[in-house]
């Protein structure tokens, strides 16, 4: 997952870095660089939890970053400056990762 997270984040970078050149464009850009970048920062950081409490506290950031970057992706598709198709990709990888991270978060709240 370190692998996966790390190639989202690269992804989400290359995105941003192909924005128009809009003000709205710029202001959610920087969000989902901000969230999708912190994606990978913080599931190595939930990677090095000193405790359970610790995995959970930052499985529970991954989670919150990962929705976070789902939801401006759908903002720059609703608002049509990056028409859906372009998204789609982008989009699944966000969900998907958000499923898997929502996943182990209960799995160890319930340990």
């Amino acid at each position: 997952m370190k692998g996966r997270t790390k190639a989202f984040a690269v992804r989400i970078i290359k995105f941003y870095n192909q924005l128009p050149k809009t003000d709205e464009a710029r202001v959610l850009g920087r969000q989902v660089l901000r969230s999708g970048t912190s994606v990978a920062a913080n599931y190595r950081a939930a990677c090095r939890a000193k405790s359970q409490a610790d995995f959970i506290s930052k499985m529970g950031t991954v989670v919150e970053e990962a929705d976070e970057s789902l939801l401006w992706l759908e903002l720059f598709e609703d608002s049509e400056i990056i028409p859906a198709g372009k998204l789609n990709e982008l989009k699944q990888e966000a969900e998907e990762l958000l499923r898997i991270f929502s996943r182990s978060l209960n799995s160890a709240r319930r340990s």
